[in-house]
């Protein structure tokens, strides 16, 4: 990965037939990255239920050691899974703001994508990306998310509002299909 500070851009558009998005990341970006990266991957499954599920166990547990009667075991597994469940999503939440705490002070972006990888240039910096470096991606119904492959374990965020007509979200969906598996 290359990085450099600026609108240092023009280094990098010997890129042919690339598709351009241009937008300014938001927390909303990340906290729906993250949503839709915890029910569609397993590892985002794991974090999202382990807790909860783990949680709710122990208190049966603990419940039928103790001898807690059915109707107070009942209500006590509830809350319990309700309070754990609302923990998870705030835990959620609280990593979107932090990644968002990231990537905010780069303000507006410019991405460049082609077939060899991708180019984001912000209003402090700019990176090239290949695509050997994600592994996979999934689609939500407001954005692209890159997950990382062997040598990246983050995300990358991509705003479908950042393209620059309708067209342009068919192209890179079309590059993408052809360098990444889709999740």
């Amino acid at each position: 990965m290359e990085t450099r500070g600026g609108d240092t851009f023009a280094a990098g558009t010997d890129r042919v037939a690339g598709v351009e998005f241009v937008y300014r990341p938001t927390v909303g970006d990340f906290e729906e990255a993250l949503r839709a990266w915890a029910l569609r991957t397993g590892a985002g499954r794991f974090q999202a239920f382990a807790v909860p599920v783990a949680s709710v166990g122990a208190l049966a547990v603990f419940g039928a050691v103790v001898g807690l009667s059915a109707p107070v075991l009942i209500v006590s597994l509830v809350v319990c899974a309700a309070v754990v469940s609302w923990g998870a999503l705030r835990a959620l939440r609280s990593q979107a703001r932090r990644m968002f705490s990231i990537v905010e002070p780069y303000g507006q972006c410019r991405m460049v994508a082609d077939e060899r990888g991708a180019v984001s240039t912000g209003e402090r910096v700019s990176f090239t990306v290949e695509w050997a470096v994600h592994r996979e991606y999934l689609e939500t119904a407001r954005l692209f998310v890159l997950l990382g492959g062997e040598r990246s374990a983050g995300i990358a965020v991509l705003p479908k509002r950042g393209a620059q007509g309708p067209e342009d979200v068919e192209r890179l969906r079309a590059i993408l299909g052809r360098n990444l598996r889709r999740l």
